[in-house]
């Protein structure tokens, strides 16, 4: 027996024989939360405007932080499966996710906060308690 061992949200386990990233999609997120497990027990991300603590949940409030923060909705008619937004017409810098906020991954959290490094930050969505 060869393959990869993952646990689900309730710890059985499962051997995957030939594991591709698709495997390993966490399918125990909640509505709206970010993220995806790209190793065994590895933990789904959340996306967080830091100035106000909102976890990002939808393309309308992440837009809006965004917009706040100098962002401006890029219209791509070439590309209509994407969501994009610049910067400004002289810049290079360029955010492209999803239309489909479930598709939203972690890299793509990455790329907002390497761009925003003041505004956003990727968490866990549930910070281990202090056992005190």
């Amino acid at each position: 027996m060869s393959g990869v061992w993952v646990f689900d949200k309730n710890g059985v386990a499962r051997l995957v024989s030939y594991p591709t990233r698709e495997s390993f999609e966490r399918q125990d997120r909640l509505p709206g939360q970010w993220g995806t497990a790209t190793a065994p027990g590895a933990r789904p991300r959340v996306l967080v405007y830091v100035p106000a603590e909102q976890v990002i949940r939808s393309h309308a409030e992440l837009e809006q932080r965004l917009i706040e923060v100098g962002w401006t909705r890029y219209w791509n008619p070439l590309r209509p499966d994407l969501l994009q937004f610049h910067r400004s017409d002289d810049s290079t810098h360029l955010i492209s996710l999803p239309c489909d906020f479930s598709r939203v991954r972690t890299f793509h959290m990455y790329d907002i906060v390497v761009k925003n490094r003041r505004f956003f930050e990727v968490r866990d969505p549930h910070p281990p308690s202090s056992g005190g």
